[in-house]
This record gives C-alpha cells, sequence and structure tokens, in this order.
C-alpha cells in the first residue's frame, strides 16, 4: 500500500541531511561533514522511496548532485567542490525552468500539477519568480563561501538558505498561488 509523507514529515526529511552536515562538520570538520551528507541524503531517499515507492524528482536530482560534488570533495580531498555544488546546482535549476519557458513546456506545471491547480499565466509567473530566486541563491552562495570561512558557510548553507527559501515564497509565490489558483474546476 502507497502512503505519502506528511508535509511536517517531508520538511523534517529536506532538512535532515542539512542538519546532520551542519553537526558532523561542527564535530569532525568539512570532509566528515560531507560523507555524512552524502549518507544522509541516501537514507532520506531511501525513506522516500519505502513510504511513498517513488523519489519526487527535485529530491532525486539534489542526491545525484551530493553524490557527485560529494564524491569530488572527498576524492580529491577538496571542499571546493561540495562549496560549488550549490551554484551550481540553483544556476541548472534556473537553465532547465528557462529552458522549458523557452520550449513552451513548463516544469514546473509539470512537476507540481498534481498537487496544485494554476491559471497558466500562474505557472509562468511562479516559474519565472523561482528563476530568479535560483539565480539568486546561486549569487548568493558565491559571495558567502568565497568571503567567509568554511563553518560559517556550512551554517549558511544548512539554515540561511532554507530560511532566505521560507521568505521568498511567503513573500513572492504565496500571493501567486492565491491570485492564479484554479478552485471551482474551470479555467485553462
Amino acid at each position: 500500500m502507497q502512503r505519502e509523507l506528511t508535509q511536517g514529515q517531508r520538511t523534517a526529511i529536506d532538512l535532515g541531511p542539512l542538519v546532520v552536515f551542519f553537526a558532523v562538520n561542527y564535530f569532525y570538520g568539512i570532509m566528515a561533514g560531507t560523507a555524512a551528507l552524502m549518507a544522509a541524503t541516501m537514507i532520506v531517499i531511501g525513506i522516500t522511496y519505502t513510504v511513498e515507492r517513488s523519489v519526487p524528482p527535485m529530491p532525486a536530482i539534489t542526491c545525484v548532485f551530493v553524490m557527485i560534488f560529494g564524491g569530488l570533495t572527498l576524492y580529491f580531498d577538496n571542499e571546493l567542490f561540495i562549496k560549488l555544488k550549490p551554484t551550481i546546482v540553483n544556476l541548472l535549476f534556473a537553465a532547465a525552468l528557462t529552458s522549458g519557458i523557452l520550449l513552451r513546456r513548463n516544469l514546473m506545471k509539470i512537476m507540481l500539477g498534481r498537487v496544485m491547480r494554476l491559471t497558466d499565466e500562474g505557472w509562468l509567473l511562479m516559474t519565472k519568480r523561482w528563476i530568479g530566486m535560483f539565480v539568486m541563491l546561486a549569487v548568493v552562495n558565491e559571495a558567502i563561501w568565497r568571503s567567509v570561512d568554511t563553518d560559517t558557510w556550512v551554517s549558511f548553507k544548512a539554515f540561511g538558505i532554507p530560511v532566505l527559501v521560507i521568505i521568498f515564497s511567503i513573500i513572492f509565490i504565496m500571493p501567486v498561488v492565491q491570485k492564479h489558483q484554479i478552485t471551482d474546476g474551470t479555467g485553462d
């Protein structure tokens, strides 16, 4: 029997690897923190698959990049790779969403269309805002890792980025959803 994770469970699962990364980095350093991040990410994917019998695209893609950049970090014993991962992943997400718009295939609608119904204008506006958010997160990550020590960057990665995303969602996404949500069974 297939179940779905509750929103609270999904939030805990999404944030779990970051908290593990922060804690292990604090006590044992960035290399151990990176290995712990990789392990925690795989555990989260396993839990999600066990409960839901599928893994949503965003966590699956993130997992692949954690494994690639974490593996490079550990193999070369160079923290640069794990610090670049958020920049590269965010820019790739922005590029994918932009490509979808250019090809007239709204990827946000494809990924989230089962859980929310918006007008086409709403999907386009939300997608453009997420593109901006992903680019902004890439720029902020670059500025932070290049200007502070590793422990401060890890703290920002574990706690600052989620807070920025929550604030962004409240200020820029919720109004779009409220204005463009289709609730009466009609719309485009």
